[in-house]
């Protein structure tokens, strides 16, 4: 009988990257084939994996990085990343996907992922990597947690 390995943390937070990422290419080919109901689904799914993630981060490994770290500008700028985001994605959950702003929100907020990602994947997890902070106890923290607010919030 095999054991499920829990990823380590930086896996379990680069995967969500790259779901997210994904969720922003579904969500430009749906603009392309003008489906309004597709950018709407997609905008909704994206937005809550996005506040998810980041709320994981933010309570747990924004923390134990800055203790293993003590990087405080670099998880300082995330924080700051964090907050651009979820104001916009506030701003995006009042409008109506045929709203002319819709597009042009969910675009501007992608861009700010893809930044933020760009920075966490090239300056912060190689920093935790060389640092003592225990990625797989951390890792199953996150997956604990995010389990946790998917399930308050009724996400598969």
């Amino acid at each position: 009988m095999s054991t499920i390995v829990a990823p380590n943390a930086i896996e379990l937070l680069e995967a969500d990257h790259r779901e997210a990422e994904a969720l922003f290419e579904e969500f430009e080919k749906a603009k392309d084939a003008g489906d309004n109901q597709a950018k709407f689904e997609i905008a909704t799914k994206v937005c809550a994996a996005l506040l998810i993630h980041m709320e994981i981060e933010e309570t747990i490994f924004y923390p134990a990085a800055r203790d293993a770290t003590g990087d405080d500008d670099k998880l300082n700028e995330a924080q700051v990343e964090h907050d651009g985001a979820k104001k916009l994605i506030a701003e995006i959950g009042k409008l109506k996907p045929e709203d002319p702003m819709f597009d042009a929100k969910v675009k501007v907020l992608s861009e700010q992922i893809e930044h933020h990602v760009e920075e966490e994947e090239n300056e912060l997890f190689p920093e935790t990597k060389k640092s003592d902070m225990d990625l797989e106890a951390i890792g199953e923290q996150l997956e604990e947690a995010k389990s946790e607010l998917k399930n308050q919030h009724g996400i598969p």
